[in-house]
């Protein structure tokens, strides 16, 4: 077997082996639960790795009547904020599979 072989069956093995790491962190990813609240804990929103909204919690002293814009932004900020940390764990589990190199299509 001439030498360009054996470099391509190791860049395979090497890819496969890349490919099952990544499967198990997207599946340890998927399996984690993100949350963050608003309005000192008012709303609390939970949403899975993979950017999944698992619950909502809206304390009873925050629902006014007169002022449902606040809630809604109470509901908003909080989204927000988990969702900004589903993000972050996301690209953190790429940078770490890849050791930093951008790869198109990943991300």
């Amino acid at each position: 077997m001439f030498q360009g072989g054996k470099n391509m069956q190791d860049l395979m093995k090497k890819a496969k082996q890349m490919q099952q790491a990544m499967e198990k962190q997207q599946k340890e990813l998927a399996e984690t639960i993100m949350e963050a609240t608003s309005g000192g804990g008012m709303v609390t929103v939970k949403m899975n790795g993979n950017g999944e909204l698992i619950s909502i919690k809206i304390e009873p002293e925050a629902v006014d009547p007169d002022d449902v814009e606040m809630l809604e932004d109470l509901i908003m900020a909080a989204f927000s904020e988990v969702q900004a940390k589903v993000n972050e764990a996301s690209s953190e589990m790429m940078q770490g599979l890849t050791g930093g190199m951008k790869i198109p299509g990943l991300f």
